[in-house]
């Protein structure tokens, strides 16, 4: 299906809906500063939900789990974090819903966007939960359906406007405005067309994630297989060298970016470094929005690793599309293969690599990235590569590692040097077993909100200012961290040692 953008206006889940947009906070504003009453322990941490008629989507059965968490966690700022973060994708971001329609329009937060990558991690704590609530259920499913309809036209592109159906208006992204995009793309539809491979093992994470919670595959409509046909297009294309046998230019998409767009431009006319075949897929974006140094980016390989998987798993589980299964396994078996022969350096392995030897010793802090590894069910966080190049990442061996009085970790580019993120020290907690590593982690987290209660995109090392005041899925990320926490290791943050399951 094409997607332009027409005057219907469907019927939207939007901020305001019972209240009356006007007398409903903008939350990019509403967050900047603490609002309800603060929680009893030393950090005095505010309430920040919306009240309930400005929240973009209720649901009684993630009320249920916030209840549930907040009288057991023995630390009362803790506890009021999940309180805060656990319902924020909910409370804030979901601009558009039409369960007949079956479309959603899902932001992440202080940017009016659909991103791919975003919103499969902005939603992974409640799929516990959809067998319980049928129209939470709906809604991912509505957000599958949406997403299928921008993979199927636009595979390469990573975030994407408003609905036609939603009746929101278009954004203008002055980030865009002088980037050539091949092939192209109608801005009107796409919001940004950068290429990150990760962006598309979401839609596909989200789609599997979806399917093993419910037993629903009602979502596999035509729409959704001709996406999933051209995620598997663009994994060939991107497996391929940069010249062929005769030195002939290979070359499916490229993006070219002017000096002033972020984040900049992309050499070799918008192609990218060149690349050698090796079984890996190429991308010319990482999931932070910048530029690949390589174009094989480990951490995104092995994540399309487990995805492929997936993907046929529940394809087979359906009696669909036997082909297309057995294609995936295959690229998953040669992308896995290709990840321990071609990233490993000194026994630990390479953020991003070339074919050609080159190897980039880093990681960055957005999902995917090599401390996730366990998280995206790569690793076993015991296995000795996982454990030797964490010892890597969280050192001076990083350039992206960094220290200071208040906070310390991992962060990217994308900021500067000396910001390091939450999100990275999440992953942290999900790589290791260790219980004092866990809390001095959970605490670097707690103690650098700015006193605001949720989690934000990066904290300065300086003087503890941070970037973004509304940030989704950094919230989300957390607040799944904690649910694992709770099955996994519930007497460190609870008073017994009984784990909790939601859903259960």
């Amino acid at each position: 299906m094409k997607l332009g953008f027409a005057s219907s206006v469907g019927v939207a889940v939007a901020l305001g809906t019972a209240l009356g947009a006007a007398q409903c906070p903008d939350y990019t504003t509403y967050s900047q500063t603490p609002q309800g009453d603060p929680s009893s322990g030393p950090l005095a941490l505010p309430y920040m939900r919306p009240d309930p008629a400005c929240r973009t989507f209720n649901s009684s059965a993630v009320e249920k789990v916030i209840s549930d968490m907040t009288s057991r966690l023995k630390d009362p700022d803790i506890a009021r974090l999940f309180e805060n973060t656990f319902p924020n994708t909910l409370d804030t971001t979901i601009k558009y819903f039409n369960e007949t329609e079956n479309i959603a329009f899902i932001i992440t937060g202080d940017i009016t966007a659909q991103w791919l990558r975003d919103t499969g991690n902005q939603l992974p704590q409640y799929y516990s939960l959809l067998s319980s609530d049928p129209e939470l259920a709906a809604l991912i499913k509505a957000i599958i359906n949406n997403e299928a309809r921008y993979v199927s036209e636009y595979p390469y592109c990573s975030a994407f406007q408003p609905p036609p159906e939603s009746g929101l208006s278009p954004t203008l992204n002055d980030w865009a405005i002088d980037v050539i995009v091949n092939p192209p793309v109608n801005n009107l539809t796409v919001y940004e067309c950068k290429w990150e491979l990760d962006s598309l093992c979401a839609f596909m994470k989200l789609s599997r994630s979806y399917y093993q919670a419910t037993n629903d595959s009602s979502f596999m409509n035509d729409e959704w297989h001709a996406a999933i046909d051209q995620i598997l297009k663009v994994i060939y294309e991107q497996s391929q060298a940069t010249f062929d046998e005769d030195w002939n230019l290979v070359s499916y998409y490229n993006w070219t970016g002017e000096p002033g767009s972020l984040p900049g431009a992309v050499n070799n006319g918008g192609n990218g470094e060149p690349k050698a075949y090796t079984g890996l897929v190429g991308t010319s974006h990482r999931p932070s929005d910048d530029l690949s140094t390589f174009a094989f980016l480990t951490p995104a390989n092995a994540m399309l690793v487990i995805e492929l998987n997936y993907l046929a798993d529940i394809l087979d589980a359906t009696g669909q599309s036997p082909n297309v299964s057995q294609l995936a396994r295959n690229y998953s078996s040669i992308i896995d293969q290709a990840i321990w022969e071609h990233t490993l350096s000194n026994g630990i392995f390479a953020y991003e690599t070339n074919g050609f030897g080159g190897q980039y010793i880093m990681d960055d802090a957005n999902v995917p990235s090599l401390l996730s590894l366990p998280y995206l069910g790569y690793l076993d966080r015991n296995d000795s590569t996982y454990v030797a190049t964490r010892k890597v990442l969280m050192s001076r061996l990083n350039p992206y590692y960094v220290v200071g009085k208040n906070f310390s970790g991992i962060g990217g580019p994308h900021e500067d040097a000396w910001n390091p993120w939450p999100m990275a020290l999440v992953s942290a907690i999900y790589g290791t077993d260790d219980d004092e590593e866990i809390l001095e982690y959970l605490y670097l987290i707690a103690n650098n909100t700015d006193g605001l209660g949720l989690i934000h995109e990066s904290i300065n090392i300086y003087d503890g200012s941070y970037t973004r005041p509304w940030f989704a899925w950094a919230n989300s990320y957390f607040a799944e961290m904690l649910l694992d926490l709770a099955s996994r290791k519930p007497y460190l943050i609870f008073s017994d040692d009984t784990p909790y399951y939601p859903g259960q």
